[in-house]
């Protein structure tokens, strides 16, 4: 990932860390709202706990952007745990949308075409790797 879009992502993410709590709530809201069948895997969740675990995760992940290295087997636990969890590998294009509009009704005319762009890019990756590693851990998560 460039130097510049790494910076951009760490600068826009301070300002998400500002409002975390109500961004991660405004993601769930998303996340439910484009696809309610998700809420049930929810259901024996705190969802105060849940949000700060994703805040979290994303902390850790914009944090580490330049030794990404260093959080892929994190984020390989994690896909396997999520597997478990009832995550199909087509939710993770729904966490994607509901993750930029989120980002997007956040920062508002903030959210520039390139910050878009960074983060899609960002997820792209992230997801990627955890698909991935749902798939070689022998765990079924076909799209439905």
């Amino acid at each position: 990932m460039e130097e510049q879009t790494i910076k951009l992502l760490q600068d826009s993410f301070v300002q998400v860390m500002a409002i975390r709590s109500e961004a991660a709530a405004l993601f769930y809201e998303r996340l439910f709202v484009l696809d309610p069948t998700l809420k049930p895997l929810f259901s024996d969740s705190d969802m105060r706990a849940q949000e700060m675990k994703l805040m979290a995760a994303l902390a850790l992940v914009v944090g580490k952007l330049r030794q990404l290295d260093e959080v892929i087997p994190v984020l390989e636990t994690l896909a396997v745990k999520h597997v478990g969890y009832g995550v199909r590998e087509s939710h993770y294009d729904t966490v994607g949308q509901a993750l930029i509009q989120t980002l997007s009704l956040a920062f508002g005319e903030r959210f520039t075409p390139e910050l878009r762009t960074a983060w899609l890019a960002a997820y792209g990756a992230i997801s990627g790797v955890m698909i991935a590693a749902a798939r070689r851990g022998g765990m079924v998560i076909a799209a439905e």
